[in-house]
């Protein structure tokens, strides 16, 4: 086809998939969707088949396509322009409880040629903790409210009797106004999508999307090229099942890279858990999809046609793909781990186009009542949890930049909005220091969080990981693992309680303290090969100690408010 073309339509996709993006921006009512943009959009086929996708959390991304094929396949016989469908289940192609999906047709000339989708993580979904992660959940209903596939507007007039039921069991009114701005937001890509249509027609845009497919998995061919045939792997772990704090489970994987197909086998992996310690397939499969893309020197487009080429076996059963009806509401917070156990394994064969782990989540939902308002609150602590990316071949990591299965989102919460919709009064939020991985190149720097309590009778659901050396962000090629993750709670009687990675602590009393380090990404090199000035300026700017300059950089600094270096010890 006209290259020109092809060109124009790709990014006249693109270009609708931003606008629907900034209606959720501009008219959700959640810190989550508004501050945190915990949300993604995406453009498909008639069939299903992602065309186009707007990633502000890349976990979301490929996880959501079987879903919306799930929501397609089901009502294949009932569909209607102006019909608009929920989905979140995670045995019929959800990824988390939490992560609810809008789904909704584009009809031109009566005929379905399209789907607009928006998936978005919502405050709360019903189940035994408010928030939704419940460290102590079996199966999948004491995680939340569980939507198989659902229709919820029939052209165009909403369903209130199914409505009301679906948020008849969700705790906040705020969870049916995000999922009406995300709604809005499908529409706007319809309309933009019935535009482009008027201007070409339903055949040439058709043979336009199987032209970006052809092309985005050429370009997949070519970066899997560049990787040396043969045989790599890793193995990566997960500490606490929630249930037993000690536990230890491993991620195994192989990669293997036969010219122009790449598979990731993880054969081996530990079975799945009691508790909620397991990631639905497709959260493993975005997961991998996020390192791969990561491993290229291009912008490659993100659709379906990446898979072509690209195959991932999980087996049943294991952590990774666990049989019905396990629990999962952790699941998403595995994807540290899968693109850590990727990236180790493709070390020697790519040492210049790999990062070093990032930091693992470790976050806190935290809720109970605002006297302030006489109202319920929830709020997952955005700021707290975002520790730093790995470093890499030429370039540290970024500093408190959060987890890699939200690619780093930019977002963060605004600390006045923080206090001023939470009873809570921040102390301190900044760096912390020593807690980048050493290396010729340093992991990013993570962040120390300090707040007290203004509520009575608060609950905080902990959930996450790298609490320990073993589980924190891993170094490469020489480089150092970051900072380990923690949390404590100062009461007011002088009690100090070191949190959990999966923990649920119920009736903290007003008054008090929470602190929580973000630990950094892990290092990649050799410390000892770091710029004695670059070490240096980072003592003077307070990044890191003298002692730990000394310990792992070798470099002795007489004065630390000058960056003086006194001695190179190497």
């Amino acid at each position: 086809m006209d290259p020109i073309l092809v060109s124009v339509i790709s990014n006249r996709l693109r270009s609708i998939g931003r606008q629907m993006g900034v209606v959720i921006e501009r008219s959700a009512h959640s810190p989550l969707l508004v501050e945190g943009r915990d949300f993604s959009l995406g453009i498909y086929t008639a069939e299903g088949e992602l065309v186009e996708q707007t990633e502000y959390i890349p976990i979301l991304g490929y996880a959501a396509a079987p879903g919306v094929k799930a929501v397609i396949q089901y009502f294949k016989e009932d569909l209607n322009p102006g019909d608009v469908f929920l989905h979140n289940d995670t045995f019929t192609g959800g990824n988390q409880n939490s992560d609810w999906k809008v789904v909704r047709p584009v009809f031109y000339k009566g005929e379905c040629v399209a789907w607009t989708v928006v998936t978005g993580h919502q405050a709360d979904v019903g189940g035994a903790v408010p928030g939704s992660y419940n460290p102590k959940a079996t199966d999948l209903w004491q995680e939340g409210l569980r939507i198989t596939p659902l229709k919820v507007y029939e052209k165009g007039k909403k369903r209130r009797d199914v409505w009301d039921f679906v948020f008849g069991n969700i705790r906040l009114p705020i969870v049916a106004d995000d999922i009406e701005a995300m709604i809005g937001a499908c529409v706007v890509g319809e309309r933009e999508l019935v535009e482009l249509l008027d201007q070409y027609d339903v055949q040439t845009y058709n043979s336009v999307v199987e032209e970006i497919f052809n092309s985005t998995e050429k370009m997949a061919k070519d970066i899997i090229k560049e990787i040396p045939n043969g045989v790599y792997s890793s193995q990566c772990w997960v500490q606490d099942d929630g249930f037993d704090h000690d536990a230890r489970m491993n991620i195994d994987l192989k990669v293997t890279v036969e010219d122009t197909h790449l598979a990731f086998d993880f054969t081996g992996t530990h079975p799945q858990t009691k508790g909620y310690v397991n990631a639905p397939l497709p959260v493993t499969i975005s997961s991998v999809m996020i390192a791969f893309l990561m491993l290229s020197k291009q912008n490659i487009p993100r659709n379906e046609a990446i898979q072509r080429c690209v195959s991932i076996y999980v087996p049943e059963g294991t952590m990774l793909n666990p049989n019905y009806p396990s629990a999962s509401g952790f699941g998403n917070h595995l994807s540290d781990q899968i693109c850590s156990a990727v990236f180790l394994a493709l070390s020697e064969a790519l040492p210049g186009q790999i990062t070093a782990g990032w930091n693992p989540l470790l976050g806190t939902i935290m809720n109970g009542w605002d006297k302030r308002r006489d109202s319920p609150f929830v709020d997952i602590l955005i700021n707290a949890c975002k520790g730093g990316s790995g470093g890499t071949k030429e370039a540290d990591g970024y500093d408190h930049i959060g987890l890699i299965a939200s690619g780093g989102a930019l977002a963060a919460q605004d600390p006045e909005m923080f206090e001023l919709t939470n009873p809570l009064f921040l102390h301190r939020y900044e760096y912390a220091q020593d807690s980048a991985g050493a290396g010729q190149w340093r992991g990013g720097m993570g962040v120390e969080t300090i707040f007290t309590i203004l509520s009575e009778g608060t609950q905080a659901s902990v959930f996450g990981d790298g609490a320990s050396e073993e589980t924190a962000a891993p170094g490469i090629l020489g480089g150092l693992p970051g900072k380990e993750n923690y949390i404590h709670f100062e009461y007011p009687n002088g009690d100090v309680y070191q949190s959990k990675t999966k923990d649920l602590i119920s009736d903290i009393p007003k008054g008090t303290i929470y602190k929580q380090v973000a630990g950094g990404g892990g290092g990649y090199g050799n410390p000892k090969d770091r710029p004695v000035d670059i070490v240096a300026h980072e003592v003077r700017c307070g990044y890191i100690s003298k002692e730990f300059a000394q310990r792992y950089y070798g470099v002795i600094i007489e004065d630390e408010k000058r960056g003086i270096v006194k001695e190179v010890s190497r």
